[in-house]
């Protein structure tokens, strides 16, 4: 039986190895360009190096991220930074736009390409697309249900590796496909810089009387447009590898190390617990409860099984639930 892959997030050098060191088969980083991370601590190209060569060392494969939606100033230096990285050895490039695409291909035939989520894969006929055009990877929307994924799995070639997302943040949009915080904020969200609005507090204010803010009461802090819980399938190994899929994918570059730490050690015992015995396989809620310690909202397994309610959203609250301080490393 062949093994999923368990893909971790990187926001940084001492994340990554984190990340790694706690059982990650492969970990996605951004680079100081085209990643849609930009406040997160990213790598240098010195700590890009390091942390390529710490992963593959032990086994880990690195893939950087280069999935904005690109303007036109953004396409310059684009053919060198892609000779850099490829030249110190990233596994894969993760992108959406078409035109990254043909420049990737340009300066480097050969490097292994995944469509980022962004892309908004959601049927069997675009994955096909892409993977006629040479993509190894597709990584689908989050807004499709396992039914729906294993029926793309069944309709596509075997060469063509699906991944999905299994723990983290949510959002608002169609995988990640949103403007209000370009509209609000002036910082644009398809480009790295999302002030994530969908989680602040409303009130309406009427055109003629300014400065008067009538609440719409959700709870006494006001309204949120659509505060997401954050996905968890701790609890559904079983479920989520029948699907088909080829890796799992844990969001949070932004997040502390001890999140990345934590979340990656209780998933890779679940899933080293189920290949050992699948068929005597159990949930240990010690892993939930692990997963639990390290800040998060509450939790919700997504469009995965149904398509969510009012119940997959959080009114009381946009913070975060933290209920244990992190004291250190050791």
């Amino acid at each position: 039986m062949k093994k999923v892959e368990l893909l971790a997030p990187a926001g940084n050098l001492e994340k990554l190895k984190m990340a790694v060191v706690y059982g990650a088969d492969a970990v996605y980083m951004g680079g100081e360009a085209y990643g849609l991370r930009a406040y997160a601590d990213n790598f240098s190209s010195d700590d890009m190096k390091e942390g390529i060569d710490f992963a593959h060392s032990r086994g880990c494969k690195v893939y950087l991220t280069m999935n904005i939606i690109p303007h036109n100033e953004d396409l310059e230096g684009m053919e060198d930074y892609i000779r850099f990285v490829t030249d110190i050895g990233v596994d894969a490039i993760i992108l959406s736009d078409p035109g990254v695409y043909s420049i990737v291909r340009e300066v480097n035939p050969d490097i292994e390409i995944h469509l980022s989520t962004q892309a908004n894969s959601t049927n069997w006929k675009s994955a096909e697309f892409w993977y006629r055009h040479g993509v190894k990877r597709i990584v689908l929307a989050r807004e499709l249900s396992l039914k729906e994924i294993s029926e793309i799995r069944q309709r596509l070639p075997e060469g063509l590796e699906l991944e999905i997302f299994i723990h983290g943040a949510m959002c608002i949009s169609y995988s990640g496909r949103c403007l209000l915080s370009n509209y609000m904020a002036g910082r644009d969200s398809n480009r790295g810089l999302c002030a994530h609005p969908c989680r602040w507090k409303y009130y309406l204010m009427e055109e003629k009387r300014p400065g008067e803010y009538m609440p719409v009461y959700e709870n006494e802090r006001g309204t949120f447009i659509y505060n997401s819980k954050d996905l968890c399938m701790i609890e559904y190994i079983p479920e989520v590898i029948s699907s088909g899929v080829s890796s799992l994918k844990i969001e949070g570059r932004m997040k502390s190390s001890y999140y990345v730490a934590t979340v990656v050690k209780a998933y890779r015992e679940a899933l080293d617990s189920y290949y050992a015995n699948p068929e005597n396989y159990s949930f240990d809620p010690g892993w939930l409860a692990e997963i639990s310690k390290a800040s998060h909202r509450e939790y919700t397994t997504g469009f995965y099984f149904e398509k969510p309610d009012g119940k997959g959203q959080i009114y009381h609250t946009s913070s975060y639930i933290r209920e244990y301080d992190f004291v250190g490393m050791v």
